[in-house]
């Protein structure tokens, strides 16, 4: 949350190891979203409706600009129940201290709603009645929905006799987010806008990935009416397409804008993150629009990040020849942000594309890299060694379709390290993109483990763990590529390498272990 110029963010921590466990809110601080200053833990379990746990949960503004935190707590019984926080001093811009209400646990798992299945309240809205309203994820019979709760004073909640949406193709429903986005328009909207220029997303985590729905809201009956629902006829409306969960948006009042964190989870084994004595981390923070043919989200790295680009290198107009690779050096190409944008003279040659090919991953994982067609696939090697043994591959194809062209993109984890115990899954995502009249572009932050790739400009997210063992620090490599048959144009390419975010403590976090 943004909060009297300074950005807030609360997350999931276990202050004794880097292993799942002792689940607290820790608290970080920063002026502008890329240095951070690591706090006080902002809540601990302790008290009969979180003892076995602070779980996920939201911070929504009160009037008068008050913030408040709702979290489900895990009880005395293991029951999920939702709870409210307040900072102790209003007057301390850091918000250095919360305090749990005396009225807890606010919300229950009564009525035959499943203990077990019942978390992660949202940001709350003010309707015209005046009234909050917050959901709350749930399962019931195996289907994923929304509880719609409303309250008055903040305090005493009233549940809704219907969901506010509800799913028979999800199973449980974690982390639900729901907001407006404005249509043409180019920032983002506070949660309780009652702006009819706007759709309103509706997101819910679900099968490791973060979907989500576009709707039109009706703030006076609480009716909301999906364009096209979950899984419905093919459609997979996805934040990303790779390794992001349990994400949250919040409104940024300071520069009108919604931003979007999500939870990037190890890809290795529980050994390894003991003894590096860390496991898991926040995405770089997006901003999040509307598409102008309002079918979809798009989302970008924020502006800030900008900032940290130093040592560029660029080039216009190279013809990649197919089974080429062109090596982009001097940067240092662990730690990067690449943009990069693709022109193909002729389409005709494109593979034709097969009806059954409906599954993106499916395709990128029987189609990888090292697979040849005439379109594709083109696009960058990164965390590469010089040799190649080692290489995360994203990537683009290009097929041919009874009435249209249809793009691929695809991030291959395949080589992405000659060890044998990482995960090496491979993401793939279509894309909604003209390649006749647009070019295809892509944008990558490599951040040593991480890489984050915007296909389209937003259009389709990727997001990968990686852990190289010969392409780290100096010895990683980046390089444009082409293993179709068909040459490919870069009109442009752009890399910096990325100075390191300053990340300070004020206190010393990690407790010894009580084990």
């Amino acid at each position: 949350m943004y909060y009297k110029g300074v950005y807030h963010l609360f997350y999931q921590y276990n202050p004794y190891a880097a292993v799942w466990g002792n689940i607290t809110w820790a608290h970080s601080i920063s002026y502008d979203l890329v240095n951070w200053i690591n706090l006080d833990i902002a809540l601990s379990p302790g008290d009969p409706f979180d003892i076995n746990g602070c779980w996920s949960g939201s911070t929504t503004f009160l009037s008068g600009e008050k913030p408040v935190i709702l979290y489900t707590g895990s009880d005395t019984m293991n029951r999920q129940v939702q709870n409210l926080a307040e900072p102790k001093n209003l007057s301390d811009p850091l918000l250095r201290e919360w305090v749990k209400s005396s009225h807890n646990p606010l919300m229950s798992p009564v009525d035959g709603i499943d203990p077990k299945n019942f978390r992660d309240p949202t940001t709350a809205w003010q309707g015209p009645d005046g009234l909050w309203r917050v959901l709350v994820g749930n399962e019931m019979d195996g289907h994923g929905r929304a509880l719609l709760y409303r309250s008055q004073d903040f305090i005493t909640w009233s549940q809704s006799k219907e969901p506010i949406h509800s799913s028979t193709r999800t199973g449980m429903w974690e982390c639900p987010d729901f907001y407006p986005v404005s249509i043409d328009g180019k920032n983002g909207v506070e949660t309780s806008s009652l702006d009819k220029f706007t759709k309103h997303v509706l997101k819910a985590s679900f099968d490791n990935s973060d979907h989500y729905v576009l709707g039109n809201y009706t703030a006076v009956t609480d009716n909301f009416l999906v364009d096209t629902d979950f899984l419905d006829n093919g459609s997979d409306l996805r934040y990303d397409y790779g390794n992001f969960y349990a994400s949250k948006t919040f409104f940024d009042s300071g520069k009108k804008r919604r931003i979007l964190w999500g939870w990037i989870l190890e890809s290795d084994n529980t050994t390894d993150d003991v003894k590096k004595g860390w496991s898991g981390l926040q995405s770089i923070p997006r901003t999040i629009l509307l598409s102008k043919t309002g079918k979809q989200l798009i989302q970008w790295p924020l502006e800030e990040f900008e900032k940290q680009r130093i040592i560029k290198v660029s080039f216009e107009n190279k013809e990649l020849k197919g089974g080429s690779v062109l090596e982009v050096s001097g940067i240092t190409a662990s730690q990067a942000d690449v943009e990069v944008s693709f022109s193909l003279s002729s389409l005709k040659e494109a593979e034709l594309m097969d009806p059954s090919w409906v599954d993106p991953k499916l395709l990128c994982s029987q189609k990888t890299a090292s697979v040849r067609s005439n379109v594709g696939p083109f696009g960058i090697l990164v965390l590469a060694s010089k040799d190649l043994t080692e290489q995360t591959a994203i990537f683009f194809r290009v097929f041919r379709s009874k009435d249209n062209y249809v793009v691929l993109m695809c991030s291959d984890q395949s080589r992405s390290s000659v060890e044998e115990g990482p995960q090496k899954t491979i993401y793939g995502a279509f894309i909604d993109i003209d390649p006749l009249n647009e070019k295809i572009s892509l944008r990558s932050l490599i951040d040593h483990s991480i890489v984050e790739s915007f296909g389209g400009g937003g259009r389709a997210c990727i997001t990968a763990r990686v852990y190289p063992k010969l392409a780290i620090d100096n010895q990683a490599y980046l390089y444009a590529f082409n293993n179709g048959t068909l040459d490919v144009n870069i009109p442009t390419l752009n890399a910096w390498s990325m100075k390191n975010a300053q990340i300070v403590s004020s206190t010393k976090r990690r407790k010894p272990n009580l084990n």
